[in-house]
């Protein structure tokens, strides 16, 4: 075990030297970046650490301008210096803010004073808000400005702050402290992020700072990333996806660029104005841009883009086949969880001649499929995906777990690995339906439907049928200016899959109702009322 996990290091900290993070014509420079790192830990060190290096460069481009590395590192320890001042190391910090700067400081910030972080999710209502921050037992809020009336009902300390001006209260409370570097905490705090919540309220999932460098090196084993480049943000920071790549990029001495809300079109300019080399999405994202009438997208120069990183939900082929044919092939497609961390990729080859696999498992993680008797399945069946990494889940924060077999743990997914050692994802292991005796997967209905280039989005999901127990009901929402009728859908499906996954129900929809991340909010469909 020993030796495995130093190989595992060692190869880690190879790729990290590609990529430039790790200066070795500079020892100085690499003595500093472990001082930082042993003081504060990864989160509360990035910061620092690249700060050594690269002071004079953009660390962050937003809506109120760029910011230094040296002085965001210097806002960073005033901040920490008043939370140290006001709250004692294990109490907790929650963060209500769209995508800015102000977050991550905050974020940097309370690791380095000791203090937890929980992300809260700015599309809650305010008794969603309410309900987690009592829960996570949040000490004091930092929130926009006009997301403020979500936190109407919380008795504790809240601080706004709003990056479309020139100042604001957070830069006032933070100005009492001082710029030199706080004292390194017992430990640092941990980060919560909360599960995407497309059924009931999200779940805290923490993790405590990751040992070694096996999670850095494992995501720059595969991307092509390199110091000083530019990483355009298109998720939510409090979504896992947006908030790794933006580690990433903060320890690569690269500019992270954000945006309060996402616009395809802007999203585009700013791979241009900022020669970005990187993007962070998740498929509605890039289903966003490709909306985008070619005419429009053609005028952006994008040709500094070397990896458009994917995760948070099943990628459609049709999806990445026609991004990759616009934008060339950068797409690298994860797949992963808020609880399991990092498991497989699907480089750019595997997304075009495979698109719908998610590829092998990257370094750290494996990955094995379990059958119903508890065993490994045979290559090739199908079976439910179980993870081990070096990130091990701690269990969520209001009690529960996933279930562990062998020190591995479970997705909630079902899928299985082809003749080449290429994971596919057949669907959630709860979204399996019985139609008339036969188990059907709604995830293989909606690849096929999505290819139809009249289709924009779909969902499809199981519902109670009298006569088959359950059927499948489709939810299409279809391109500007193109139609579609029931009987092409069902027409379709016919002539591609079984007949028993030909779905009874189509329902044709303006959109499909999604949260903050892109997922597809499938209760909601389930329970449709056909009357409305």
């Amino acid at each position: 075990m020993l030796l495995h996990r130093a190989l595992l290091e060692g190869r880690s900290l190879a790729a990290m030297a590609r990529a430039g993070v790790l200066p070795l014509t500079r020892p100085d420079h690499t003595v500093r970046m472990a001082l930082a790192m042993k003081a504060y830990g990864p989160m509360g060190g990035a910061v620092a650490a690249a700060a050594g290096r690269h002071g004079s460069q953009p660390a962050i481009a937003d809506e109120r301008g760029t910011i230094t590395y040296a002085d965001l590192d210097a806002t960073i320890n005033q901040l920490s210096n008043v939370l140290r001042a006001e709250y004692q190391p294990g109490q907790t910090v929650g963060i209500l803010m769209r995508n800015h700067r102000n977050p991550l400081v905050v974020a940097w910030a309370a690791s380095r004073a000791g203090l937890n972080t929980v992300w809260l999710n700015t599309g809650f209502s305010p008794r969603q808000a309410t309900e987690v921050a009592e829960r996570e037992g949040v000490d004091v809020l930092f929130v926009d400005a006009d997301l403020v009336h979500l936190a109407e009902d919380l008795t504790i300390p809240v601080v706004t702050t709003d990056i479309t001006a020139a100042t604001d209260d957070l830069d006032a409370y933070l100005a009492t402290g001082s710029t030199t570097p706080p004292p390194s905490p017992a430990r640092p705090g941990r980060l919560i992020l909360l599960t995407s919540g497309t059924t009931g309220t999200p779940k805290g999932a923490p993790r405590t700072e990751p040992k070694g460098y096996t999670l850095p090196g494992a995501m720059l084993d595969r991307l092509p990333m390199r110091t000083r480049g530019a990483t355009v943000i298109g998720p939510p920071l409090f979504h896992g996806t947006g908030l790794i790549m933006t580690m990433m990029t903060i320890a690569l001495g690269s500019t992270v660029v954000l945006r309060r809300s996402f616009d395809p079109e802007t999203f585009l300019a700013d791979i241009a104005e900022h020669k970005a080399t990187a993007i962070c999405v998740v498929p509605v994202l890039l289903q966003r841009v490709l909306a985008l009438p070619t005419e429009v997208t053609a005028t952006y120069d994008t040709s500094s883009l070397r990896a458009a990183f994917c995760s948070g939900s099943a990628l459609p082929a049709a999806v990445s086949a026609e991004f990759q044919d616009r934008f060339g092939d950068v797409i690298y497609n994860l797949y992963g969880s808020t609880e399991v961390s990092l498991a497989t990729m699907a480089n750019p080859d595997v997304v075009r001649s495979h698109p719908t696999s998610v590829g092998t498992p990257m370094l750290g993680s494996r990955v094995v499929l379990i059958g119903d008797d508890g065993k490994p399945v045979a290559q090739g069946e199908r079976g439910r995906v179980f993870v081990g990494t070096v990130t091990p889940f701690e269990g969520y924060t209001g009690g529960g777990h996933k279930e562990i077999i062998d020190g591995m743990l479970a997705t909630g997914d079902v899928g299985h690995f082809d003749e080449a050692g290429l994971l596919y994802i057949d669907g959630r292991d709860d979204d399996m339906i019985v139609s008339g005796g036969e188990n059907v997967f709604p995830a293989e209905v909606e690849e096929l439907l999505i290819t139809h280039d009249a289709v924009r989005e779909v969902a499809v999901v199981g519902v109670e049928d009298p006569g088959f127990g359950m059927r499948l009901r489709a939810f299409i929402a279809c391109q500007d200016g193109k139609a579609l009728t029931e009987a092409e859908v069902r027409d379709l499906v016919r002539d591609n899959l079984a007949r028993y996954k030909v779905p009874r129900d189509v329902i044709f929809v303006d959109e499909l109702p999604r949260n903050p991340t892109g997922k597809v909010l499938k209760r909601q469909l389930v329970e449709w009322d056909a009357d409305q």
